[in-house]
């Protein structure tokens, strides 16, 4: 599935067409295991049982992925969470960022089954990895929500709190090789106040190095419930 990405790179930026073939979402991929116990335990509060191994990856349909701005997901029990997202195209690997919009409702009895049920927003500006690598850990997540009418910080930390990506990518590929056309989620950071949905989700990642950062934000559309 092809997706159109502006690669922002030191030397300019140029949009190139990504041929999206798979999507795997690294799920309790913290490095920090207070902060992942954290994470734990608010899903835990939801009704999510814990999981039995850490890092988990699951498999969800390539066309999940958007850059739309607006989504659509059944009932009002969805919400997002941003992360920093790996893109391998071309025998090269660029991080962009996203949000793993989730089913909260179908999460408690099936994690595999809830990553399926909702797009998946993302930027559609990344970076080449190499350009960022050597700093990794410097780099921000943010994201907001709209709430009561006002704009509310929703999750801000550090990547560091996350498994560095190419430990990720070697958790899941033997080689340590991403095959071309994956989308690589890779874990997120603890939501201010607990998960809960909204009707707008925006999200950031922040490169404090080399004062540059990725955005994006989408509306959240709820279908009815017939039964």
């Amino acid at each position: 599935m092809p997706i159109a990405m502006d690669v922002a790179s030191l030397g300019g930026t140029a949009t190139q067409d990504f041929d999206l073939k798979m999507l795997v979402i690294a799920g309790w991929a913290g490095r920090d295991t207070e902060a992942q116990e954290h994470h734990i335990r608010e899903l835990e509060a939801l009704g999510v049982a814990r999981p039995a191994a850490t890092p988990t990856y699951y498999r969800a349909s390539a066309s999940r992925v958007t850059t739309n701005g607006v989504i659509e997901a059944t009932g009002t029990g969805s919400s997002g969470e941003v992360e920093p997202v790996i893109f391998a195209h071309g025998s090269t690997l660029y991080v962009g960022v996203g949000s793993d919009h989730t089913d909260r409702k179908v999460e408690t009895y099936s994690v595999t089954v809830s990553k399926q049920m909702c797009d998946k927003p993302v930027a559609a500006t990344v970076w080449p990895f190499e350009e960022v690598a050597d700093h990794w850990d410097e780099l921000i997540l943010r994201s907001h929500i709209v709430e009561n009418g006002a704009r509310v910080l929703y999750q801000e930390g550090p990547v560091s709190a996350l498994l560095d990506p190419r430990e990720t990518i070697a958790g899941y590929c033997e080689n340590g090789v991403l095959p071309d056309g994956t989308a690589l989620f890779c874990g997120t950071v603890p939501a201010i106040g607990g998960i809960r949905s909204a009707g707008l989700f925006a999200a950031e990642l922040v490169d404090p190095v080399r004062d540059r950062r990725i955005g994006f934000e989408y509306e959240i559309r709820s279908l009815p419930v017939a039964g």
